[in-house]
């Protein structure tokens, strides 16, 4: 099976019951990553805004695809999922290989 490539589209959710808050999801891309007022990290879509149903997606800006992974593997609370938008299979985060 092949691994990430340039080619795939990405995206990511944060699992709000097993973030810690340690901010370093926003720290590695704070155009993706940001606090709400809970202290918890959730995603934002392209135009900024804060997405805070449970479990909900946004794509990955092709320039910002390394740091999200990097913030996926680091992540204290293991609740950063990165997924292939084309196969839904998660490429970082507590699911991946």
């Amino acid at each position: 099976m092949s691994t990430q490539t340039g080619t795939d589209e990405l995206q990511v959710w944060v699992d709000q019951d097993l973030c810690t808050g340690d901010g370093l999801c926003v720290q590695y891309a704070p155009e993706v990553f940001e606090f709400d007022v809970d202290g918890l990290a959730y995603v934002k879509d392209s135009a900024g805004e804060l997405l805070q149903d449970p479990g909900v997606r946004t794509d990955v800006p092709a320039g910002l695809r390394l740091e999200v992974i990097d913030a996926a593997k680091e992540c204290p609370g293991d609740c950063i999922h990165v997924v292939r938008r084309t196969d839904d299979v998660e490429v970082a985060g507590p699911d991946a290989d």
